[in-house]
């Protein structure tokens, strides 16, 4: 349960900083709004399978995520 909750606090980490990066990107052609439809999506729907595959007793993964809680 612990290395879940860290799991998903550094994906959560994660999310918050590139959706700071993707701001002044917004600037250059609108690629940061793309890339802010991303990061929303993949916030939304993955915590939604992870917590499906812990209900199974499978380990839950979160793409792109950076380790910053060991």
């Amino acid at each position: 349960m612990d290395m879940q909750g860290k799991m998903i606090l550094n994906f959560q980490i994660s999310i918050l900083i590139y959706s700071i990066i993707s701001i002044p990107l917004i600037f250059l052609l609108g690629l940061g709004i793309i890339l802010l439809i991303g990061i929303a999506i993949i916030a939304l729907v993955f915590p939604i399978l992870n917590a499906i595959k812990v209900s199974n007793g499978e380990m839950p993964s979160y793409p792109l995520s950076i380790e910053f809680i060991k």
